[in-house]
């Protein structure tokens, strides 16, 4: 018999689908014993049999799935060292948990004391993606059967702040006090991403296979897309006459601690965080100044959407015309 009372008043489902397929489950009425048998053999003749085979308890810890993600997929990433690395940091402080048992108000915990300690905001924004993009990813691949359980946690809001960029005179004094410095390398690394809007580590990096005809091709980007710049024939002679002065290949040496040397002598002062990245914003910022439009742009920088370009959109000269064309055209008689 599949519905059988007990002795304690209390009824047994227990159903036999074949020789090697058995479920037994206790209930308190014989109506919720019935339905359990009618569900699992609906099932069964479905071919759905997971909810009735459940699997042991996920007991692996944080420190399990970061290792199971980065071998089955953030190895493949750009900078993926760097991520596995952070996301092992976070595991530690939060002294690796059962990963399926992370809870939101421990994690916030964690980033409120992070937040404390002078840790930027958006650090902290990225450290949570690269949780949730963790968890998603096993999530997605059936390698856990639970959802990221930090999914709810929203990022902290940031103010946008203005994007600083150096005048054309600034630029003058910051290139000539890097020739002073007597670094080649900086110098030149320095003109590249005036004359061209890269990343600092895409200069860096530079081979003298990658410049023909006036071109620069960046490979190795941020986005993991090549693209390539036009540079004029006066900076294309001086980088192939440039004797390289950097390791594996590359043009130039590593010249970031040049700089920030260099930036104290200056006489203008950058915003905090924005020391090499300001050649970027001051090229990006001068062309659509000099009536550049947003698209080019967006193709120049490498940007896999235009939304980040657009930052720059204000600096054209016709931006917000129409505020002023299509005003409503009021005057206040005498």
């Amino acid at each position: 018999m599949s519905v059988r009372k007990q002795s304690n008043g209390n009824w047994m489902a227990d159903i036999r689908i074949d020789v090697f397929t058995r479920y037994r489950k206790t209930f308190k009425t014989k109506a919720e014993a019935t339905r359990f048998e009618a569900h699992v053999r609906a099932k069964h003749a479905e071919g759905d049999t997971e909810d009735w085979n459940p699997a042991k308890a996920d007991k692996r810890r944080l420190s399990d799935l970061i290792e199971l993600w980065y071998s089955h997929h953030g190895v493949h990433l750009a900078r993926s060292y760097t991520r596995r690395k952070i996301l092992l940091r976070i595991c530690k402080v939060l002294k690796n948990p059962v990963a399926k048992k992370l809870r939101p108000n421990a994690y916030l915990e964690y980033r409120h004391r992070r937040f404390e300690q002078g840790i930027a905001a958006k650090t902290l924004n990225n450290e949570l993606g690269y949780l949730n993009a963790m968890y998603s990813f096993l999530h997605k691949t059936q390698q856990i059967k639970y959802p990221p359980p930090l999914a709810n946690v929203k990022p902290i809001k940031i103010k946008e702040r203005e994007l600083s960029f150096l005048t054309l005179d600034q630029c003058h004094e910051l290139l000539r006090r890097c020739k002073e410095s007597g670094s080649r390398s900086l110098y030149m690394v320095v003109r590249i991403c005036l004359e061209t809007g890269c990343r600092w580590n895409e200069a860096q990096q530079l081979k003298r296979s990658q410049i023909v005809n006036a071109r620069i091709t960046f490979t190795d980007t941020k986005s993991g897309k090549n693209r390539t710049v036009p540079i004029t024939k006066e900076l294309e002679a001086e980088i192939q006459a440039y004797e390289p002065t950097g390791q594996d290949n590359r043009l130039f040496a590593t010249a970031t601690k040049a700089l920030f040397i260099v930036l104290k002598k200056c006489s203008f002062t950058l915003p905090k965080g924005q020391a090499s990245h300001v050649l970027r914003h001051t090229y990006a910022s001068h062309f659509m100044m000099n009536g550049g439009d947003i698209l080019t742009l967006q193709r120049i920088l490498g940007h896999s959407t235009v939304t980040l370009t657009m930052r720059y959109s204000h600096l054209a000269p016709e931006h917000l015309q129409q505020a002023i064309n299509y005003r409503p055209k009021v005057q206040i008689s005498d």
